[in-house]
């Protein structure tokens, strides 16, 4: 087995296992699974490749959950890949990944994003590039510190053993930055880890992706079964539909891996399987000075939680 093929098992069983905690926790619905390939069409430039998309609707727990896995190659990059790294020009690539966020139903339980993944690119039968990246973060409407704290213990924790707190700084500070709507001036939630271009040993460097990929539900499971059946009403409802829209407006507008998968054609439907399947915007909305709605602004900026909370 070569070390691609070890990822790509890896990140198979990631989605298998994530797919089956969540049906646990909604205990009610169950994940429908679209699996999907793409002709070889790498002479012309094109993706090839598959995966295989899962999305769970209309849960007790979920409103709208989708995880995907995708294994795609090409024999040419976008340019927005390329403008920064030279030596991707002309170069075929193979990417795999597994990336999913959840929706909630409950306006008390934050929405949240999870992506790991590999890339590596070639030339003349030599590799010219190979990284790993990934993370999670967490996009709360009405933030508990109890829930946040634990978010960011979990991910302090996971990156003990390589590099300890500074790793954690470092990725935590990167997530603050990576997901941050400028033309709102606010982070999309309260972060987590972010890491890209991870290239400096293979073996360590999986390892750290797969402390990422199992870390994830650490930290997400316990907020489920805290919030799940927290009593909510229709204030909280139109408040949660309102702050879906700056998550959509993130990812159309600013998310690199949103971009680079429509450039580089990738399968529509399965990239934009993160959009929520219910949002609404509103001009000019300022929530009612006090309120719990207002309370939010103050979590839409980098923070360092754990001295802050901890």
């Amino acid at each position: 087995m070569t070390d691609f093929d070890a990822v790509r098992d890896y990140l198979t069983g990631l989605q298998d296992r994530i797919c089956a905690a969540m049906e646990g926790a909604d205990g009610a619905a169950r994940f429908h699974e679209d699996a999907w390939t793409r002709p070889d069409e790498s002479a012309s430039g094109g993706l090839a490749g598959g995966g295989r998309t899962r999305i769970m609707r209309d849960g007790a727990v979920f409103e709208q959950a989708g995880i995907g896995f995708s294994d795609v190659r090409g024999t040419r990059l976008p340019p927005s890949a390329t403008a920064n790294r030279p030596e991707l020009t002309g170069a075929s690539w193979r990417a795999v990944g597994v990336s999913l966020v959840f929706h909630p139903r409950n306006p008390y339980l934050p929405t949240t994003h999870a992506n790991v993944r590999h890339f590596r690119a070639e030339r003349d039968g030599a590799t010219v590039a190979s990284w790993f990246g990934g993370g999670f973060d967490l996009t709360p409407f009405y933030p508990f510190d109890e829930d946040v704290l634990h978010w960011h213990r979990t991910a302090r924790a996971l990156c003990e053993p390589f590099g300890s707190q500074a790793r954690y700084e470092a990725h935590k500070r990167w997530c603050d930055e990576y997901f941050f709507l400028k033309h709102r001036d606010e982070t999309r939630g309260v972060g987590g880890l972010f890491f890209d271009d991870l290239a400096d040993d293979f073996e360590r460097d999986f390892a750290y992706l797969r402390a990422v990929g199992d870390g994830f539900l650490d930290a997400w499971l316990p907020i489920v079964e805290r919030r799940k059946a927290t009593p909510w009403g229709e204030r909280e409802r139109q408040f949660q539909l309102y702050r879906r829209g700056r998550y959509v407006e993130f990812n159309l507008v600013w998310d690199r891996g949103t971009h680079f998968g429509l450039q580089s054609g990738g399968r529509s439907e399965s990239i934009l399987m993160s959009m929520p399947p219910l949002a609404r915007w509103e001009y000019g909305f300022e929530p009612e000075p006090g309120s719990p709605e207002a309370r939010l602004a103050d979590y839409l900026r980098p923070r360092d939680w754990l001295a802050e909370l901890g």
